[in-house]
């Protein structure tokens, strides 16, 4: 087995192999043909190609020297003004070593650059633009300011579709000569929610110790238990037994390592499959959204998850 680790093995590294991303790819790539690109702000859940697709127009743009015409900066580590104020500037106002006019900049997680940075920003983007471009990665674009969200092209990712994923899963089960079954593919779509760097480390987690994929491996790898379990423990409650639920629960949890907030993310999806009226199960989504919340606010979990099954009886 190789132990190279796959997220990076299978990046993609020409436009023509980024995945689900069609129409942004499309625009993108008329951009760096014609050498003009502006500014990119590039918004949207983990692991959907932000990364991916700036690195690609690095090296269509800049070839073999797209890591000396390139600033790749992850604004989580570095987040303050002085960053700005150093790093960014020091690099921008230094000319391109290349036949391409501007070099690039690439912050990721710019979401998580305080204000005061994000103003400092605004201001170098807007003179250095003759001879430096900024590619700034977000989960949301909320978080940067409209000054900057002005100065960018705005594309927004979205999550990969079944059929982008299953054509990931073939291409590298094929490589590692891997047999993959349309049940195994199905829940490695279901636990990577479209996010391909999880997909991948979950393959490669699962490759690592055994040979056979199987739907059990995928489930235990990615810490979520199987539906067909979490719908037992909810037909259970609904059958007023109340004891016997919350113990296959507990059991549930501990096999596959889940916290409160995975097994109320699962079940609320569990919850539209189950046997109720339409105004029945959307009291029990909202009483899933309370013991999230309650959760989130520092609440025993298993104390929440037990008040959730004694929801799930009273309005069964």
């Amino acid at each position: 087995m190789n132990t190279t680790i796959w997220t990076e093995k299978y990046r993609p590294q020409t436009f023509d192999e980024i995945s689900g991303q069609q129409e942004i790819v499309r625009v993108v790539r008329g951009f760096v043909e014609a050498k003009n690109l502006p500014h990119l702000l590039f918004t949207g859940p983990a692991g959907v190609g932000k990364t991916t697709l700036s690195v690609v127009i690095a090296k269509t743009l800049f070839g073999t020297v797209w890591k000396e015409n390139t600033l790749e900066l992850n604004a989580s580590d570095e987040r303050g003004i002085d960053i700005v104020r150093n790093t960014i500037k020091d690099f921008a106002r230094t000319k391109s070593i290349s036949t391409v006019p501007f070099k690039i900049i690439y912050l990721d997680e710019a979401d998580a650059l305080t204000k005061e940075a994000q103003q400092a920003l605004r201001r170098t983007m807007e003179k250095y633009t003759s001879s430096c471009r900024f590619i700034l990665s977000c989960n949301y674009a909320s978080k940067i300011i409209d000054p900057i969200q002005s100065r960018c092209a705005v594309f927004k990712f979205k999550p990969l579709q079944k059929e982008d994923v299953y054509a990931i899963i073939e291409g590298i089960a094929s490589q590692e000569q891997i047999a993959i079954s349309e049940e195994v593919k199905e829940a490695l779509f279901t636990v990577s929610k479209g996010d391909v760097r999880r997909l991948e480390n979950i393959m490669q987690a699962v490759a690592t110790h055994q040979q056979t994929f199987t739907v059990e491996a995928i489930h235990q790898m990615a810490s979520l238990a199987k539906p067909e379990e979490l719908k037992q423990v909810l037909q259970l409650a609904q059958q007023n037994m109340f004891i016997q639920a919350r113990d296959l629960l507990l059991k549930t949890m501990l096999s596959y390592g889940m916290s409160g907030i995975d097994v109320i993310t699962q079940l609320q999806s569990i919850i539209w499959d189950v046997e109720a009226s339409d105004e029945q199960k959307l009291v029990l989504v909202r009483a899933c959204g309370e013991a999230e919340f309650r959760i989130v606010e520092g609440s025993d979990e298993f104390v929440q998850l037990e008040a959730l099954l004694a929801q799930f009886m009273l309005h069964k």
